[in-house]
């Protein structure tokens, strides 16, 4: 278990050491040693106050209330050692963050305060034996609950939720990261709880969204969030397609529009979390747009151009950032993209100019995911055929301006005229024509229809 430590994290806690101070790891690295799973964060536990960590580690910064000094490791400026100070805190009014926090004297102490059993073991290290010896504290039996595969509250779920709302959120994505199950009594105030995740700001909900995303077993988080209640608070729209049916005669889809979001999220071939995101919530604007034909049978006219709205707001209010919120509307705004036998090259060229030649691949993906989720399969003849096209336009990449024989020097000569917006209108009218037959590429054919065009 020690041997996978690495040694930078070794030395770290060897100098805490040897200036006489107690060290502990702690929290999700010390419960994934135990695991023997990855560990991406080191967190480190301490009687050294922050001003004293300061004076050990000369790259060390300390720029919060709460006793956290980080320290730079590596190479990635963004991997850093978290160590805090033994803390008790009191009352938490936004149910997210301390009122006030005194420092503690004791490693029982301070595990008292966080949020799970499996989370509130300490492993302290002797790193100055030839081999290297680890003495557990687990004053809450999360070894125990590591072993059943429980998610449980450290003391009174009730006063940890108060504590920090955060928690019902991670209490899922740990959950679904670990597929362990969640303790009944845990659970049972999670979701009487559920509302007080609306205290949370989006980044966070967010960040702990896309965790739950990135897993393997990301439909069953999402599951998890809606039998807690939180989902209807994270994305009420997605709740919105509850009952709503989209069955129609000689029609592909059977399940109502919420089970087939969770079912396209499921099937997603994609372990990007952001093309998930897109594939559970592709349909999302369903309900919003729900009529009926003439026949009396329900129809989604412009879903999808409904469903990019939604995704918007949803996207802002999570605080994406501006690419990924891009990502996640273009792929919804354009997943009703037709294939048929019959489609030219241009008509193919387009779709790639209108998507984007980086999001083929993801919206391809979504489709795959809309049609599992719709229970059939992957691929028909038709989708393949059109995956085929979209290969061989993608190879001689004749998609802008850029590639026509012509360009603005020629316009400019031929016309004798000086730069202006005239130029760029000229332009795009010839490659338009020529995206529809670019056998039209030719320097002599286009020299004469720049005078063609000018004439008009």
């Amino acid at each position: 278990m020690t041997e996978l430590i690495p040694q930078e994290i070794l030395d770290i806690y060897t100098r805490l050491e040897k200036a006489n101070f107690e060290a502990y790891l702690v929290g999700g690295c010390t419960r994934n040693l135990l695991l023997k799973r990855p560990i991406k964060d080191w967190d480190m536990t301490t009687n050294a106050t922050p001003e004293q960590i300061l004076k050990l580690f000369s790259n060390a910064f300390y720029d919060n209330q709460f006793g956290t000094v980080g320290i730079p490791t590596g190479k990635n400026p963004t991997s850093v050692v978290e160590i805090t100070t033994f803390r008790k805190e009191h009352g938490y009014a936004d149910s997210r963050h301390p009122e006030k926090v005194s420092w503690g004297k004791s490693i029982e102490e301070d595990l008292a305060r966080r949020d799970f059993t499996i989370n509130a073991i300490a492993m302290k290290l002797d790193a100055r034996r030839s081999t290297l010896d680890a003495e557990l504290t687990d004053p809450f039996n999360g070894q125990k609950d590591i072993k059943d595969k429980i998610i449980r509250a450290v003391g009174n779920p009730k006063e940890r939720f108060k504590e920090d709302a955060l928690r019902l959120l991670r209490a899922v994505r740990i959950a679904t990261e670990l597929s362990f199950k969640i303790e009944d009594k845990t659970w049972e105030e999670m979701i009487a709880d559920s509302s007080l995740i609306k205290n949370i700001s989006g980044e966070r909900i967010r960040i702990e969204l896309l965790r739950i995303l990135t897993s393997d077993t990301a439909y069953e988080g999402i599951i998890l969030l809606h039998e807690s209640n939180l989902l209807k608070h994270i994305l009420p729209e997605l709740i919105e397609g509850i009952g709503v049916s989209q069955k129609r005669p000689g029609r592909h889809h059977t399940e109502e529009v919420f089970t087939h979001n969770l079912l396209s999220l499921k099937f997603c071939p994609s372990t990007d979390p952001i093309i998930k995101f897109a594939a559970l919530l592709h349909d999302v604007g369903k309900p919003r747009v729900m009529s009926k034909d003439n026949e009396g049978l329900v129809i989604f006219h412009n879903h999808e151009v409904a469903g990019a709205k939604i995704a918007v707001e949803i996207c802002e209010r999570l605080k994406f950032s501006k690419n990924d919120k891009e990502r996640v509307v273009n792929l919804i705004r354009w997943h009703m993209f037709g294939v048929n036998e019959n489609q030219t090259d241009s008509a193919i060229r387009r779709f790639i100019r209108k998507i984007g030649v980086v999001n083929v691949k993801d919206m391809i993906d979504i489709r795959i995911a809309d049609r599992l989720g719709s229970g059939r399969p992957a691929d028909s003849w038709r989708l393949k055929l059109f995956k085929e096209k979209v290969e061989e336009q993608l190879k001689p990449a004749k998609f802008s301006v850029n590639d026509l024989a012509i360009d603005g020097h020629d316009i400019m000569e031929t016309l004798k005229i000086k730069p202006g917006p005239k130029i760029g209108d000229i332009l795009q009218k010839i490659f338009k024509e020529v995206d529809e037959d670019l056998s039209k590429n030719e320097k002599e054919y286009l020299l004469k229809r720049i005078k063609e065009i000018n004439k008009v």
